[in-house]
This record gives C-alpha cells, sequence and structure tokens, in this order.
C-alpha cells in the first residue's frame, strides 16, 4: 500500500466526511477518483478513458507505474497525459483537497453514488471523474426535467427581467434552474429560482469551497441551503477560462434543454449552447431587440443554428417535452400577477394568506408570484407582509 493507493480501512477513514461509503471495493475506487480529480483538468478525455477502461485505481497504478518506467503506457496518449498528471501527484494536494472540503462541509460524489447525475454520462469519456458538492447532493439525480438558464454577465434590464420570469414560472412549476452562478442573467436566474420556492444548482469553474464572483458569496450560501453547488475541480481550486469553458458542457450536460436569455456574438453562453446541441438537447434563445449588441448571440443562435425562439416558460415546457401549466392554459401568468395585483394596497401591509384569499388563488402560487414581483420592484415586503411599491401602482 502507498499513500495514493491506502488500504480499504484508511481510505474509509480519510473519505468519511466527505460522505463517502460502501464497501471496500466502492471505497477505494471513490479514493482513487479523489486524486484523479486533483490530478486532471476537467475534461481530460484521456484520463476519462483510461479510467472507463480500467477502473479509477487500476488506472491510477497504470499511470503510477508507467511514470516511473516500470510498465509501458497502452498509448502515445496516455504516455503524453502521464507527463502532465504524475507532476500533481503530491500527497500534500490531495490531503489539502480533502480537508479543505471536509471543513468546508463539500461531500464527494462518484459514479456509484446514488446522487451521481446520469444525464453527464452522456460526455462519454469527456465526463466528470468526481463531483464536489456543496448543499443537498440528491438534488443532483432529480429523476425529472431541468432547464439550463445562461447569458451575458453584462446583462440589460431586459435581459434580467426575462431570466427572473422564466427561472420563476420554471421553478415554481417544479423545473429545477441550473446556471454558472455569474453576474448577470445566471445570478438572476438563480434568485428567481430561490424566490419562487424552487430548486437550483450552481456549477462553478473552481473550488466548490471558493465563492466566484465573490460578490455573490451570500446567493451561493442561499443556493447550498436548498439546492447544489457543483464543481469538478477539487476544492482549493482557483477558477480559470478554460474551466470556464469546460464547466459550460457540465450545465449544458445536467439538463434537458440550455436557455440563452440574452447574449453577445462571442458570449461564452454560445459555447454551453453548442455543448448542448452536441448532446442531443433542447437549445432555445430569448429574441431581444434587433438594434441590442447584448442580444446578438441570441439571434445568431435563432438564425444560424435553429435554437427555438423563448418568449414565455411554455415554450420551454414545450422544448423539453414538458405539458403547459394548467393554470396558464386557461389564464396565463400575467392575469394571475394582476389578480394578486389587485388584491395588495399601496398603503396597507397584507399577508399572503389574506392576499390569497382576496385573490381567490392557492396560497403557493400566490407566494410565487409576490417574489417576482419583490424581484421586479413592483412589490415589497415586511415583518407586516406585503405591499405594492409605486413601480407595482
Amino acid at each position: 500500500m502507498t499513500w495514493w493507493n491506502p488500504s480499504a480501512d484508511e481510505a474509509r477513514e480519510r473519505l468519511a466526511p466527505l460522505g463517502v461509503g460502501g464497501d471496500d471495493a466502492a471505497v477505494t475506487e471513490a479514493f482513487a477518483r479523489t486524486v484523479w480529480s486533483c490530478l486532471t483538468e476537467p475534461g481530460d478525455g484521456v484520463a476519462g478513458a483510461l479510467v472507463a477502461a480500467l477502473g479509477a485505481s487500476v488506472a491510477l497504478h497504470h499511470a503510477v507505474m508507467s511514470a516511473t518506467s516500470r510498465t509501458a503506457p497502452v498509448s502515445s496518449d496516455v504516455a503524453s497525459g502521464v507527463r502532465r498528471w504524475m507532476p500533481r501527484l503530491e500527497p500534500r494536494s490531495i490531503d489539502d483537497a480533502i480537508t479543505c472540503a471536509a471543513r468546508a462541509g463539500v461531500s464527494l460524489v462518484v459514479p456509484d453514488d446514488a446522487a451521481w447525475p446520469r444525464r453527464i454520462d452522456d460526455l462519454g469519456a469527456h465526463a466528470p471523474i468526481a463531483l464536489w458538492v456543496r448543499g443537498r447532493r440528491d438534488v443532483l439525480a432529480h429523476a425529472g426535467a431541468a432547464v439550463a438558464m445562461v447569458g451575458a454577465r453584462a446583462a440589460t434590464s431586459y435581459g434580467e427581467r426575462v431570466a427572473v420570469d422564466l427561472a420563476g414560472e420554471l421553478a415554481s412549476g417544479g423545473l429545477p434552474i441550473v446556471s454558472g452562478a455569474a453576474y448577470g442573467i445566471d445570478g438572476a436566474a438563480h434568485r428567481a429560482a430561490l424566490h419562487a420556492g424552487g430548486g437550483t444548482i450552481a456549477v462553478v469553474a473552481g473550488g466548490a469551497d471558493r465563492p466566484y464572483p465573490a460578490g455573490h458569496a451570500d446567493l451561493l450560501d442561499r443556493i447550498a441551503e436548498s439546492g447544489a453547488i457543483v464543481a469538478e475541480s477539487p476544492c482549493g481550486t482557483t477558477p480559470t477560462k478554460w474551466r470556464f469553458l469546460q464547466r459550460n458542457r457540465l450545465i449544458a450536460a445536467l439538463t434537458d434543454a440550455t436557455v440563452v436569455v440574452q447574449a453577445g456574438w462571442r458570449s461564452g453562453s454560445l459555447n454551453t449552447a453548442g455543448h448542448a446541441a452536441a448532446l442531443g438537447r433542447g437549445v432555445g434563445a430569448v429574441p431581444g431587440p434587433i438594434t441590442s449588441a447584448a442580444s446578438a448571440g441570441c439571434h445568431r443562435l435563432l438564425r444560424e443554428f435553429d435554437a427555438t425562439c423563448i418568449t414565455s416558460a411554455d415554450d420551454v415546457r414545450e422544448l423539453i417535452g414538458a405539458a403547459p401549466m394548467p393554470t396558464q392554459a386557461l389564464t396565463g401568468r400575467t392575469d394571475d400577477t394582476t389578480r394578486v395585483r389587485d388584491a395588495l394596497s399601496a398603503r396597507a401591509w397584507r399577508d399572503t394568506t389574506t392576499i390569497a384569499t382576496a385573490c381567490g388563488m392557492d396560497p403557493a402560487r400566490v407566494a410565487a408570484i409576490l417574489a417576482l414581483m419583490h424581484l421586479e420592484g413592483s412589490a415589497e415586503r415586511d415583518v407586516a407582509g406585503w405591499r405594492l411599491t409605486p413601480r407595482g401602482r
């Protein structure tokens, strides 16, 4: 036994703080995947193919032996991989990753776990070797549909408003929203999903323990409470341009469709859409003013890549083959919002139950609409309840 190939009992003890258990073979394999996660960059197809062919533990042993010239590598690609992997094979880096994860409450999810999201297996050799998850790991294995919502960091008020409306409606209807926690469209989508009481997953380019961007530290904490923050790289890893690009393929793979809400001509969101199309997932784009450079990427998707035009939450549901919301089939969200607005006062504070009774709606539905109105600035909240803002009048 060596430090990178410990006994099953030692591996179990070291990984226990990360939520890893199981029989001896499962724990040994999970430890090997932990090491591989520290050795490779996200999406390393050579490492992925080697692990898929031999298993993580045997593949790691083969790589180390190849590096010490005790065995010949199985191919020139593996020989090249060994040269880039082995400089990272340091006991301290592996120990630090495990220690940082345990300190931050981050767990390790591997393919043998019930929490492993089977959708990402469609990435083949480029699928993650392991996932580091802060928050509820069970949300990753959500059996139903999920939607990725991405777009420009420098979003306009129009883009953020559309992201709020779409994400809030979809999340309140039970569809988890997956995005990248960036400023602009990503942040608006995550916040709307949380306000609507729905599920949301943030896929990050660095370690799950590192809030990035720093201005979204509070948002990421809220996401971790009811959803999940997911990373391929181990804790302590710094985001880089390459890791952002690889993160995009994971956002696409975790979902049934990717909706680009607002994007410039060369936006990284188009990269996510490209991964979704390559995986056979749905791709949608929200149109914007033809004079707006902020929507040029969306118009490019619609014109050149046959993306579906998205103008409502029901368009997204149709894109993934889900049934429209029954209430929307009859009245539409706008009418429901009007009913809630009519039940609000501009002067007196009213609680959710009183508002629901006044407009004759389900309190849960009213709460979701109030959350959206709060995000768009047409309603305000206090300990006494809700009331209209000047904008809402």
